[in-house]
């Protein structure tokens, strides 16, 4: 099994299916995920809270009127210690007991401080 890495738009990288993000740990990261709320679609984001913080969790309307909601979710973190951290989304419906689809994000974050020649 090969395993490399593609680049992807936004900074992203792809590995066997799992979204690389590059970071440091002074600048915060957005994920966004398409939702259709309509079909009571739902992201629901899994991580260690030791590693991330949850800033944000927006949801901007695209497509909407009586009988559509549809859109873009944007979780925002924060990267609290250098390293490797894995973000599970699954997207989650009322009616389900299983995920209908799941997205991993591994973010990998270096402090920049410590990069910084002296």
């Amino acid at each position: 099994m090969s395993m490399t890495s593609t680049s992807d738009h936004d900074g992203l990288k792809s590995s066997d299916g799992v979204k690389v993000i590059e970071t440091t740990l002074e600048r915060p990261l957005q994920i966004r995920l398409w939702e259709d709320r309509t079909r009571g679609e739902l992201w629901v984001p899994t991580y260690d809270s030791t590693g991330l913080a949850l800033l944000a969790d927006d949801y901007q309307r695209i497509a909407g009127n009586n009988a559509v909601d549809n859109g873009q979710r944007t979780f925002e973190f924060k990267v609290m210690r250098p390293g490797t951290h894995r973000v599970l989304f699954e997207k989650r419906m009322g009616w389900k007991f299983t995920a209908e689809d799941r997205r991993v994000f591994e973010v990998t974050a270096s402090d920049s401080s410590s990069r910084r020649g002296a």
